[in-house]
């Protein structure tokens, strides 16, 4: 007798595989490579975690600490605790919450400093709007993780401050910078060299922090607040001609520049959806979908290349800025919700080509973590440091929480 079996294979069932094998390889990553690296090189005896760690992990212990890569820890290592429950993740988490409450937040003024010195001292202490949202962002996830009330309370206290002194009640949004006691400053943002008054950045930011803060505490002005800014995406920031966001506005929302942001794009057509599925608001759920597609579609069209990275931005014409890691990272999480919410396979295949370029570029399977970029000749940029005010576990890290709670 002849046995016969049935080894019809579906189109769906392949599909699924494929997700599948994307996911497991993007959450190996994760919890192998990425999350190691902070736990084994990135605290500090002293306190906190080294403001700078070289490519090979090893500190600058002068460095100072900056509040964005403090806040970011934070965030990851919570989110991380809260996915997979284990208590080294958890540990970090806590060692983060303490020291940013404790050396962070101005407690004279409100809102937090900028960069505190190697010694937790106050070092730039003006403030910025995106600096204040990461804190949010950061609290916000350690409480919904560990239910640790004083991290919900700095948020709420946090956000409370932003609403009184960044938010723009004639025109709507948040002002980009303060001095320390909230005055104008000379000029704008974190490197003091801006004209911009509001960017596209630091909203970006303020409406992931409040998306989060929104999923655990139920305010009815914080949710205003997060329907105001995704209108501000839709109808400010977004230009709906060019489907690119406009990066820095006057105060009244006229456009400063003309530079395409990619990884900016990609960013956005994930995180506005977010928000407006925490609202749980039928009617904007339906208008933003679209919206992300199209930033995906015009993204892929204009800035991915036929290798599967995606370029960082294009100035007044001109493509600048090489190869950066976290583009990439969030390119991934952007197709794979546009392949999600339009079941347009293409999608998916493009989340898992830019995952292999990573792959082939981007992780540093001798010291650990990503690269930061690539040089011009294509090798990666081992002078470029692991950890520093903007290089960080959130970007690549969230691409693995992303994925894996997407398909568990």
């Amino acid at each position: 007798m002849i046995l016969q079996f049935d080894i019809t294979v579906t189109a769906e069932s392949l599909t699924i595989s494929k997700s599948q094998q994307l996911v497991n390889e993007v959450v190996e990553d994760l919890q192998e490579n990425i999350l190691p690296f902070w736990i084994k090189y990135a605290p500090d005896p002293l306190g906190g975690f080294y403001g700078t760690l070289k490519n090979n992990g090893e500190p600058i212990k002068t460095s100072q600490k900056g509040s964005v890569l403090n806040a970011r820890i934070l965030w990851t290592f919570s989110a991380a605790y809260l996915i997979f429950n284990d208590s080294d993740y958890k540990e970090i988490a806590d060692r983060a919450q303490k020291y940013f409450v404790n050396h962070f937040i101005d407690t004279e003024y409100g809102g937090t400093y900028w960069s505190v010195n190697a010694d937790g001292s106050p070092g730039i202490v003006e403030k910025q709007t995106y600096g204040i949202a990461f804190g949010i962002y950061g609290l916000a996830e350690h409480y919904r993780a560990t239910n640790n009330c004083e991290s919900l309370q700095y948020a709420i206290e946090l956000y409370r401050t932003l609403e009184k002194y960044s938010f723009d009640n004639d025109n709507g949004g948040y002002i980009e910078s303060f001095t320390r006691n909230w005055k104008k400053p000379e000029r704008y943002g974190y490197d003091g060299k801006g004209i911009a008054e509001k960017t596209m950045n630091t909203h970006l930011h303020v409406l992931e922090a409040y998306t989060t803060l929104y999923r655990v505490w139920k305010d009815p002005v914080l949710k205003e607040r997060l329907r105001g800014l995704i209108e501000i995406f839709l109808n400010k920031i977004i230009d709906q001609d060019t489907w690119h966001q406009h990066l820095f506005f006057t105060k009244d929302w006229q456009n400063l520049e003309n530079i395409d942001s990619y990884g900016h794009d990609m960013e956005l057509s994930w995180l506005l959806l977010e928000a407006a599925e925490v609202l749980d608001e039928e009617d904007i759920i339906e208008e933003v979908l679209p919206v992300g597609l199209k930033l995906v579609d015009t993204q892929m069209s204009e800035g991915w290349t036929k290798e599967g990275a995606m370029l960082y931005e294009r100035n007044n014409g001109e493509i600048k800025g090489g190869l950066e890691w976290w583009p990439q990272a969030e390119s991934v999480i952007a197709f794979y919700n546009a392949w999600q919410i339009s079941n347009d396979e293409k999608y998916l295949d493009a989340a898992i080509k830019t995952w292999k370029w990573i792959e082939s570029h981007l992780i540093d399977k001798e010291y650990g973590e990503w690269f930061g970029g690539l040089l011009p000749d294509g090798t990666p940029d081992r002078s470029r440091p692991k950890a520093d005010l903007w290089k960080c576990p959130y970007h690549n890290s969230r691409m693995g929480f992303e994925l894996f709670n997407r398909t568990h």
